[in-house]
């Protein structure tokens, strides 16, 4: 019964051998509790997703055992592509516009692992049993609803990490052959994509705890010559919050008149460039206001995935200051583009198909 808390993957630097692999899909985390005519999503953190995803209850009714608990991925395609943006678009607090998304966004879920069947739970059943029923309950299982390719072969997932993020997946998952299934522990293995950028440091944000820096926020140059933001660098420890402050002072303008972000607050100005503070029902009431810097200063960091060609997926981690580069060579053109992979090669038919 819900909520149960999904089973994590640590970061490792390369892929493990003699495990079971299987790519890292880019959306949002779910397991599925069906219970006759009864379908519930819930979420990594245990909320419920079910009211957001109407099409995906209807699917799985009809797809998936009268009686289970699958581990999976809630995705969304977009031109044979992972779309992580039409994905969050999909948390709406509107039952209308929820409706009105799943027609034109329609999601599916990619299912890699089984909890229980029927009366038996699996919970205590090594990966490789849960595996081969897993794939006999989801049998000719068809679109929206897809059991996630996997293999133990390491030449394979060696590939797969190559191929696959050009159809926007994050990298390649391992789990250990005899893993049980735990709650909430980090007992399986991701392997990420991680790229290097010189970014231009626009700004900052103060920490939640005091006038520290909680988080620098990054921009590119686009081919118009125009600053975009692109993401913030935000894992420093305490006492580096402090000197940032001191260090960054040089650049502090009193206010963002004559910045290239000067429009932050205003809604419209969102619609034709990328600015810090973005309105957002995520968002809510939380202190979007930053302290503009000349942009005048450039730093590397590691970035492991860019959303649409446009920003950093996630956090990206600062690595050093890059006095040697000046802020105009900081555009779009060093970023890594991957090959593009089209998702029907992964699932046989595409999500969103």
């Amino acid at each position: 019964m819900p909520p149960v808390k999904p089973m994590l993957a640590k970061s490792v630097a390369a892929i493990p051998p003699g495990m079971q692999y299987e790519a890292k899909w880019d959306g949002f985390r779910a397991i599925v509790f069906r219970d006759g005519d009864e379908v519930e999503l819930g979420s990594r953190t245990g909320k419920t997703l079910t009211r957001y995803f109407p099409e995906l209850v209807e699917a799985l009714l009809e797809r998936v055992p009268e009686r289970c608990v699958l581990d999976g991925e809630i995705v969304i395609a977009r031109e044979g592509r992972l779309d992580f943006d039409a994905l969050t678009e999909r948390i709406h607090p509107a039952a209308s516009r929820v409706r009105t998304l799943a027609e034109r966004t329609p999601a599916s879920f990619v299912a890699f692992d089984l909890l229980a069947l029927a009366d038996t739970a699996l919970v205590d059943v090594p990966l490789t049993d849960r595996r081969e029923v897993l794939a006999r309950a989801l049998d000719g299982v068809t679109p929206p609803v897809h059991l996630a390719p996997a293999t133990t072969d390491v030449e394979v997932a060696r590939r797969w990490f190559e191929q696959y993020e050009g159809a926007g997946l994050d990298g390649v998952i391992a789990k250990p052959l005899t893993l049980l299934y735990r709650q909430d522990e980090r007992a399986m293995f991701k392997v990420k994509h991680e790229r290097t950028a010189d970014v231009v440091v626009a700004g900052y944000r103060f920490h939640k705890s005091g006038p520290v820096v909680g988080s620098l926020l990054l921009g590119l140059y686009d081919g118009r010559g125009a600053l975009q933001h692109v993401g913030v660098s935000a894992a420093f420890a305490m006492k580096r919050r402090a000197e940032l402050v001191e260090e960054l002072e040089p650049l502090r303008m009193a206010d963002a008149e004559g910045h290239p972000w000067a429009a932050w607050s205003d809604e419209s100005a969102h619609e034709s460039a990328r600015l810090p503070g973005a309105p957002s029902r995520w968002s809510g009431k939380k202190d979007l206001s930053w302290v503009p810097l000349r942009p005048e200063r450039v730093a590397e960091v590691a970035y492991d995935h860019m959303e649409n060609g446009a920003r950093f997926r996630h956090t990206a981690r600062f690595r050093r200051w890059r006095p040697d580069r000046t802020p105009e060579s900081c555009t779009y053109g060093q970023l890594d583009e991957p090959v593009r992979y089209d998702l029907a090669e992964i699932l046989g038919t595409p999500p969103g198909s």
